[in-house]
């Protein structure tokens, strides 16, 4: 379980930053080079690489080797662990969304009775 655990914790570390989330967001979409990642980024390919470096040391990139083309991929994975994570809150949140929607229910209901 230490194990999962500490996986978890690298994925929710670089999920934490909205420009490698937003990285992640353009790797949904297809392969692409360092180059390609940082056209969108008013930022320097070194800090570039740095975000892809924490994302390929919590797993969810991978670079490619082929010769000087090295493209990055999305390794969706670590995005299943922490679905899987998060699933076991599922009814917490929906207990939550039930006693608001009775509590809605419960003002429109006394609305109605005042018209």
């Amino acid at each position: 379980m230490r194990r999962v655990d500490e996986r978890l914790d690298q994925t929710f570390a670089a999920l934490a930053n909205t420009t490698r989330r937003e990285i992640l967001a353009r790797l949904a979409e297809g392969a692409a080079t360092v180059n390609e990642l940082a056209e969108p980024f008013n930022m320097s390919l070194p800090a570039i690489s740095k975000h892809i470096k924490v994302l390929e040391h919590a797993g969810l990139i991978t670079r490619g080797q082929r010769a000087q083309y090295r493209p990055c991929t999305l390794d969706a994975a670590p995005l299943q662990e922490v679905s899987n994570w998060t699933e076991q809150y599922r009814h917490i949140w929906e207990a939550s969304f039930d006693r608001m929607d009775d509590y809605i229910n419960q003002l429109k209901n006394k609305e109605k009775d005042n018209e």
